[in-house]
């Protein structure tokens, strides 16, 4: 429980996610208006898209979009709680000294993957 409670009390949350044109647990477009770490590489600002590799749940693929060549692949494991913007998807960051790291990933209201370390 604590966990959550860092998530959602300590944690910005950029909610300009809105869902893709497959299956919305398939694929998630957002903006992020600043930069960000994911497992120790730097995102800048700007379009993503998310979603899963292959067939597999725990594998997703994030990818820089309109000019941003930003992508990486990140395990995941299922998140504890609630999406913390309601039933639309998210992504939560944790913010580390000067930096913010992408934490979680919610599709909708219980399906949210957390990143792994």
């Amino acid at each position: 429980m604590r966990r959550i409670l860092v998530t959602a009390f300590g944690s910005l949350m950029c909610l300009a996610a809105t869902a893709g044109t497959a299956r919305a647990s398939d694929v998630i477009e957002v903006k992020v208006p600043f930069p960000f770490m994911v497992r120790g590489q730097s995102f800048p600002a700007g379009q993503y898209i998310i979603e899963r590799e292959g067939m597999g749940l725990s594998v997703l693929l994030i990818r820089g979009d309109k000019g941003n060549k930003e992508a990486a692949f990140v395990s995941t494991q299922p998140a504890d709680g609630r999406d913390p913007a309601g039933d639309r998807p998210a992504l939560t960051f944790t913010r580390h000294e000067n930096q913010y790291r992408l934490s979680a990933i919610w599709e909708s209201a219980t399906d949210g993957r957390m990143l792994m370390r």
